[in-house]
């Protein structure tokens, strides 16, 4: 686990050079008193560590530009990836005080080492596109969300692929939420998409996704609160969490009416890696404890697997954290089959 004497932890992402595993997380000063106020002062930490479990905090990795540009505010959730010629790429989310956070934009990084990142002159690569998803002047409480991407290489070949925490630009105000999607062949110069799911299924947003195969099955794994669910999942009893959808492919389409929640409210922002045997685990942050407190902390890898039971899919997530072990059967038949330095990392210009 980790744990920062002076700051809370929440979202994060990975990256494994071969030797070490790198954890970028979103991070704030416990000094600014309330733990709601975070976001607005979030830059981005770095540690490392050889098993997921043991980690070793090393200087900053991004942190807000000086005014005025699009991530002045806050630098919020990314992935990292690595080029064809060997250079590390990170994209964030940046978000800009001349608009009060109510934009989002995507940033890149470059580095050589990842310890040492460089902001690319071309920042931010991109945008929303008014087409299919909704923007300023017409969005909707609170921000245009249009954040946390996942980057990943086209399974056939064909370049890139990011996905976004995006919502459309029609449909239930509550129900809003859907899989942004952008596409680059350089990693450098991006388009916006058309979203890989539909809204209406229940979600308001649809945080850190996540797409990987594990064990041959396609999955997309995300993350959404109870207060950010439609009224008609709330008045249903549906509680917030981490929440899995299997899939036919990386890319989709998203069925999100048949997503299942793994993990209450106690953890967030899921994130699936192999360890160094191989095996898929979970990781997570520790959201709440059981007074309801945010707690802002990095739990333990949880060991995750599918298994085949007859006719049904089984997740298992077993760990030592404070939730409780969860396990979801979700029917096979319902299956829609970085060199720039300065003192804290970052070369800012």
């Amino acid at each position: 686990m980790l744990r920062l004497t002076g700051a809370w932890i929440w979202d994060f992402w990975l990256a494994d050079d071969g030797r070490s595993f790198h954890l970028y997380f979103l991070k704030a000063p416990h000094h600014i008193g309330d733990p709601d106020e975070r976001h607005w002062n979030a830059s981005i930490g770095h540690a490392t560590s050889p098993d997921l479990a043991d980690w070793t905090v090393v200087c900053d990795a991004v942190t807000p530009s000086d005014r005025p540009a699009f991530d002045d505010i806050a630098t919020w959730t990314g992935s990292v990836v690595r080029g064809r010629d060997g250079t590390w790429f990170m994209f964030y989310t940046g978000a800009c005080s001349r608009e009060g956070t109510l934009r989002q934009r995507i940033g890149l990084a470059t580095s050589a080492d990842l310890y040492y990142w460089s902001k690319h002159p071309g920042s931010p690569v991109l945008e929303s596109d008014p087409r299919w998803y909704v923007q300023l002047p017409d969005v909707l409480p609170p921000d245009e969300a249009w954040r946390d991407p996942w980057v990943f290489a086209d399974p056939g070949g064909d370049g890139w692929h990011m996905l976004l925490t995006a919502r459309a630009c029609y449909g239930p105000a509550d129900q809003r939420g859907v899989i942004g999607h952008a596409r680059s062949h350089d990693l450098i110069h991006w388009q916006a998409q058309p979203p890989l799911s539909r809204p209406g299924a229940g979600f308001a947003h649809l945080e850190v996704p996540q797409a990987e195969v594990v064990q041959g099955c396609p999955v997309l794994v995300f993350s959404c609160l109870a207060a950010d669910l439609s009224d008609e999942r709330r008045q249903a009893g549906t509680g917030g969490g981490i929440w899995c959808l299997p899939c036919k492919s990386l890319l989709g389409p998203f069925n999100l009416t048949q997503a299942v929640r793994i993990t209450d409210e106690s953890l967030y922002s899921g994130r699936l890696i192999r360890d160094r045997a191989g095996r898929w685990v979970m990781l997570a942050f520790r959201n709440r404890g059981p007074d309801g407190h945010f707690t802002g902390e990095l739990a333990d890898p949880m060991p995750i697997r599918w298994a085949t039971d007859d006719n049904a899919l089984k997740l298992d997530i077993v760990a030592a954290t404070m939730a409780p072990a969860a396990s979801t059967d979700i029917s096979r038949s319902s299956l829609t089959a970085q060199h720039g330095r300065s003192p804290n990392g970052t070369d800012n210009s």
